[in-house]
């Protein structure tokens, strides 16, 4: 423990979780709800969607980067070096989240509702959530240096994760989906708006629980060096730890927003039961809390990157059963989903811990440490897997003939069904063997890293 601050205890766990819960009030809103209310409600193709949030991935490249950079060059004030970023930019951040939601323009012309959502999209993406979420992140090493400490945070900041996507999951179908006169579940222009507006601020008051709640304990000192991209560049594709990871997490990403992306297309259209829907979203906190309660016990034994490997060949298998059994039941459905998300969840459980495992590998390395930057690539990856999830389901979605006019013609939710169960399968399986050939730190490699780093600390 450095700086005479307290002890690492619950009320910095909590705090930290409150944190994610923040950043997932808008972004699981987005993975779940944008491409679906800009195809329904303001009648622009999934294609172009699509199109738009990968796109956005090329301007986060300089952001992200430009972003951790800030960070690290930013001087520790009283509050700690990473905490003030969060009371700066929750704001901005939720209200731009609110405004890519603007059904009141429905009726506008089609190039005003593109310019519109390009704006709004990159305003919220790229810029304000960026320069929340990379402090953030990168604020979990400076919380506590102990391995464990940073497992527990990785832990609970997943929580915070769940319990937002489950309040959009579970709550939102109900609220946002009406039934037209043929029976069909359409989705509510008016009434996402107003959806949206709840959620920017839940994540405000999230947000600022988070930056009471937490104390930065290790003191990342400020760098003052010249910045050269030349040598970052080299650093970061050397760096075999960091690239490994970056590989998984796209591929997580992947998986995960397909699965959250789908949901609002194969449960309102090709089962036609909205109710299930928000079941599926319960379901998906209970068995994240469920593994919670073990998961740091078993990752300690196990070690982080074995842990992932079995729960990502896990979730492969149970989706492919899912998708050659072909059921028609959507209960039957929420439960396959449910067993399958019992892979992900494992490692969504200690992919932030495993974040601070290639940080620590890098100083060891380098002699250097560089939270905010080596942070700022990872969310860039993170947002790569958004970004090839948003655009891999349009393009599948546009390719299977999906519009506002043929979303519930029989071939189409014949194409919907398929999407939701065999491309998270093949995304598992890929998932799986990218941890076990390309990411290095398993759990003996970890291990000696904590103990030079303390060794390190001793003899200074």
């Amino acid at each position: 423990m450095e700086n005479g601050s307290k002890p690492f205890g619950v009320k910095d766990k909590i705090g930290y979780m409150f944190g994610d819960f923040g950043n997932d009030f808008t972004f699981i809103l987005s993975s779940m709800m944008l491409m679906k209310f800009y195809s329904d409600v303001m009648g622009v193709s999934v294609g172009l969607v699509g199109i738009m949030m990968m796109a956005a991935r090329f301007v986060d490249a300089f952001t992200d980067v430009t972003m951790g950079q800030i960070v690290d060059r930013s001087r520790s004030l009283r509050r700690g070096k990473f905490l003030p970023w969060i009371r700066r930019m929750c704001g901005p951040v939720a209200l731009a989240s609110f405004l890519m939601y603007a059904s009141w323009f429905a009726d506008m012309p089609m190039g005003f509702k593109i310019f519109w959502m390009f704006f709004t999209y990159l305003l919220w993406g790229s810029i304000f959530y960026t320069s929340i979420n990379i402090p953030y992140g990168s604020m979990a090493s400076a919380i506590s240096a102990e391995p464990k400490d940073r497992a527990q945070l990785s832990n609970f900041r997943t929580i915070g994760a769940t319990l937002a996507s489950t309040v959009i999951g579970v709550v939102l179908p109900v609220l946002v989906f009406y039934e037209d006169e043929a029976g069909n579940q359409v989705l509510s222009g008016p009434r996402t708006s107003i959806a949206a507006a709840v959620c920017s601020v839940g994540a405000v008051i999230c947000y600022m629980l988070c930056y009471y709640m937490c104390t930065e304990r290790v003191k990342v000192s400020q760098k003052t060096e010249q910045f050269r991209i030349g040598e970052l560049l080299r650093g970061l594709v050397t760096n075999r730890a960091l690239v490994g990871i970056v590989v998984c997490s796209v591929l997580m990403l992947l998986v995960q927003l397909t699965m959250q992306g789908m949901t609002t297309y194969v449960y309102p259209n090709y089962f036609k039961n909205v109710a299930a829907q928000s079941a599926s979203g319960l379901v998906g906190l209970v068995v994240t809390l469920i593994l919670a309660t073990f998961v740091v016990r078993v990752q300690m034994r196990f070690g982080r990157k074995e842990l992932a490997i079995a729960g990502s060949f896990f979730g492969a298998v149970v989706f492919a059963f899912t998708y050659f059994t072909h059921t028609h039941n959507a209960w039957l459905f929420v439960i396959l989903s449910a067993l399958a998300y019992v892979g992900l969840a494992a490692f969504s459980l200690i992919c932030w811990a495993m974040i601070t495992d290639v940080i620590d590998d890098t100083e060891v390395q380098t002699g250097e440490r560089s939270d905010g930057t080596i942070y700022s690539v990872y969310s860039f990856a993170r947002k790569l897997g958004q970004a090839a999830a948003s655009g891999v389901t349009g393009g599948l979605l546009t390719m299977i003939g999906y519009s506002n006019a043929t979303q519930f013609d029989p071939d189409v939710t014949e194409g919907i069904f398929m999407l939701s169960t065999l491309v998270p399968a093949i995304g598992f399986l890929i998932l799986g063997l990218a941890l076990l050939f390309f990411y290095p730190l398993n759990k003996k490699r970890v291990e000696d890293n904590a103990r030079i780093l303390s060794g390190r600390k001793i003899d200074k």
